[in-house]
C-alpha cells in the first residue's frame, strides 16, 4: 500500500474545516513569541527547510503576505480528522475516563455517564504544541531549519494529546482492535498493554487483538485473541509482540469488510511508514462507506525514521543493546594483533541508531550512515584511514547503518512483503573489503564482523522505552474516543501530540549532515570525510 500523497486529502480537509470550528476543533490563534527580526543572510547560502520541499517550492517568498498563507496551509494540512467531518449529527457524551472516581465502571451506565466537572485532568480541543522551539538566526546556523532563505520566524502548532471531557464513543458499544505489523520492535508488548488497561478504564469490554498484522483480517484460521487486563498484566516483561507480527496483508477493502464483519469501530495500529499507509487507507475507507471507525496509529520504527517526531518507541532500548556488541567488536580488536571489529546496525534510510551508538559508546573509530556517502578505497577512502588507524592505535572499530554504501554493492531487484527493497550486507562487504586490501599491502590484520540485529530487535524495552510506550498507548486511546481518525500519535519537543498519519508518511526522517547531533559524532570519533 502506498503512501497517500497530501493533494489527495488537501480538498477534503479544507472542505472540512469551517465545519469543524463550529465543533470546538479549530485551531487557536498562536501566541505570539517576540524573537529578533531576520538578518537578511544572503540567500545564496545551504538552507535545510523546516517542512518537505512540496510544501515550499509554491510559496512566493516576495509576497509580503507569505508567512500569514503559510502558517494557514500548515493549519489546513495539521488540522486532525474527527468523527463530527463525516457524522455532524454526533453528539458528544461526558467522559468516562476520571482518575479521581476509582470506583469500577457499572456495565450498562444505567445511570447515565459519570462526570466531574472539577477534575482538571482533560486537555481542551484548542491545546497546542509548538512543532518547532528554535530560532535560527541565520540559515548558516549548525542544523538550521528554515522556511524562507533569511531563515524567518514562523510559529507552527500541532494537536496536544491526552483526555478529553467529552467523548464520541459509549464504552458499552465499542469493539476495540489492536493490531501489530512489520517487524519487530522493543516495546510492542508494552504499548498492548497500556491500550488495553485504559480501554478498560473507560469502561471498554470488547478488546481483541487481530494476530499476525494485517494477514490476521483476512486468514481465516487467524482467530481473534481476547485481551483483556489480566491477559496483558504481564506481558510487557517480554520482548516480542504478543500478537504476532507479518509483513503486507490483503487489500484495504478486504480490510474494512473484515471490522465490518467484526463489529470493530475502534482499531489501533502498531507499525511503522507502510503500516501507517495501511492505516491512513482503512480510515479513509472507512469514511468512504460512512463507518464510524475510529483509526489511530502509534508509530513503531525502531530506526527512529518517523517524520516530525522526537523519537519513536523502541529506539532507546536498541541503542543501549547496540553497546554490547560495540563493547564485544572493540574488545576483540583490542585484543587481537592489528584488530579491526565493525558492528552492522539497523537503519535503513536513516542512520540513527548508528550515530547515537557511537556516541553513546565512545569505543567507534568511524560511523558510516546512508546519509552520508562514503568510498572504500583511495586516498580519502575508509580503507586508507583504517590503515593509519592500524598504525597509530593498533587496532579499530566500524559502525555502519545497513542502509549505508548501498551504492557500492551490487543492486537487487529484490523485495520484502512490505515492498522495502532487499539490500546488500554493507557490513560484509567490509569485512571483506578490508581483509584484501591489508593482504595485498601485507600488513595482517584480524577482522571480526558482528550482526546483532534480532538480538536487538527482540529485546524487551528498557525503562525510558517503557515510560514512552506506556503514555503513546494511553494517548492513543484518548484520541479514539475523543472522536479523531486518521491520528498518530507522538512526541514533539518532549510533549504529546497527535499528528494527521499523511503528514508523516511522506518520506523517512533523515539525519542532517550539518545537524549538531552528527558533528557530536564526528567530534567523537575523530574520523575524516570519506570522500
Amino acid at each position: 500500500m502506498g503512501t497517500l500523497s497530501h493533494a489527495a486529502i488537501a480538498p477534503r480537509l479544507a472542505a472540512l474545516h469551517h465545519h469543524r470550528a463550529s465543533h470546538g476543533l479549530s485551531h487557536p490563534s498562536s501566541p505570539s513569541l517576540r524573537l529578533p527580526a531576520s538578518n537578511g543572510v544572503a540567500k545564496k547560502s545551504r538552507v535545510v527547510f523546516a517542512q518537505s520541499k512540496s510544501h515550499n517550492k509554491d510559496i512566493d517568498f516576495s509576497d509580503p503576505d507569505w508567512k500569514s498563507k503559510f502558517q494557514r496551509d500548515f493549519e489546513r494540512r495539521f488540522n486532525i480528522p474527527h468523527i463530527t467531518d463525516v457524522f455532524p449529527e454526533s453528539v458528544p457524551i461526558p467522559s468516562t475516563f476520571c482518575l479521581r472516581m476509582r470506583t469500577p465502571v457499572i456495565e450498562d451506565f444505567a445511570g447515565g455517564y459519570p462526570s466531574d466537572e472539577e477534575w482538571h485532568g482533560y486537555i481542551n480541543n484548542n491545546d497546542r504544541v509548538l512543532l518547532k522551539t528554535i530560532y535560527y538566526s541565520s540559515p548558516t546556523s549548525a542544523g538550521a531549519e528554515c522556511i524562507d532563505p533569511n531563515c524567518t520566524w514562523v510559529e507552527q502548532w500541532v494537536h496536544r494529546a491526552g483526555p478529553r471531557e467529552k467523548i464520541y464513543f459509549k464504552p458499552e458499544e465499542v469493539k476495540a482492535a489492536i493490531v501489530t505489523c512489520g517487524g519487530l520492535c522493543p516495546g510492542l508488548n508494552d504499548v498492548i498493554r497500556q491500550i488495553v488497561i485504559t480501554l478498560e478504564i473507560y469502561g471498554v469490554k470488547k478488546i481483541v487483538g487481530i494476530p499476525y498484522g494485517y494477514r490476521g483480517f483476512s486468514d481465516k484460521e487467524l482467530a481473534e485473541m481476547p485481551l483483556s487486563r489480566k491477559v496483558v498484566q504481564n506481558v510487557h516483561l517480554s520482548g516480542g509482540s504478543l500478537l504476532g507480527v507479518s509483513r503486507g496483508g490483503p487489500s484495504v477493502s478486504e480490510m474494512v469488510d473484515s471490522l465490518e464483519e467484526r463489529g470493530i469501530n475502534m482499531l489501533f495500529v502498531l507499525g511503522g511508514n507502510g503500516t501507517h499507509a495501511g492505516a491512513d487507507a482503512i480510515h479513509n475507507e472507512c469514511r468512504k462507506r460512512r463507518l464510524r471507525v475510529a483509526v489511530v496509529g502509534v508509530p513503531k520504527t525502531i530506526d527512529n525514521d518517523i517524520l516530525l517526531m522526537d523519537k519513536t518507541f523502541g529506539f532507546d532500548t536498541a541503542v543501549e543493546e547496540a553497546q554490547r556488541a560495540i563493547s564485544s567488536a572493540y574488545i576483540e580488536a583490542h585484543s587481537a594483533y592489528h584488530g579491526v571489529g565493525i558492528v552492522k546496525l539497523m537503519g535503513r534510510s536513516s542512520g540513527f541508531i548508528a550515530m547515537h551508538a557511537s556516541l553513546s559508546s565512545g569505543q567507534i573509530d568511524i560511523c558510516l550512515i546512508p546519509e552520508v556517502p562514503f568510498q572504500m578505497h583511495g586516498p580519502h577512502g575508509i580503507l586508507h584511514h583504517l590503515k593509519y588507524l592500524i598504525q597509530t592505535k593498533g587496532s579499530a572499530v566500524v559502525c555502519v547503518a545497513e542502509g549505508a554504501g548501498q551504492n557500492l554493492l551490487q543492486k537487487t531487484n529484490a523485495t520484502d512483503a512490505s515492498g522495502n527493497v532487499v539490500f546488500g550486507d554493507i557490513g560484509v562487504h567490509i569485512q571483506q573489503e578490508t581483509k584484501k586490501y591489508f593482504k595485498q599491502a601485507g600488513v595482517p590484520v584480524d577482522v571480526k564482523y558482528i550482526d546483532p540485529t534480532y538480538m536487538i530487535r527482540a529485546c524487551r524495552a528498557n525503562a525510558s522505552d517503557g515510560i514512552l510506550c506506556a503514555v503513546l498507548g494511553q494517548n492513543a486511546v484518548h484520541g479514539a474516543f475523543a472522536g479523531y481518525s486518521g491520528i498518530t500519535v507522538g512526541t514533539c519537543n518532549t510533549h504529546y501530540v497527535y499528528l494527521p498519519i499523511p503528514e508523516v508518511i511522506s518520506h523517512p526522517r533523515l539525519i542532517d549532515p550539518n545537524s549538531r547531533m552528527w558533528h557530536r559524532c564526528l567530534t567523537s570519533t575523530g574520523q575524516p570525510d570519506f570522500v
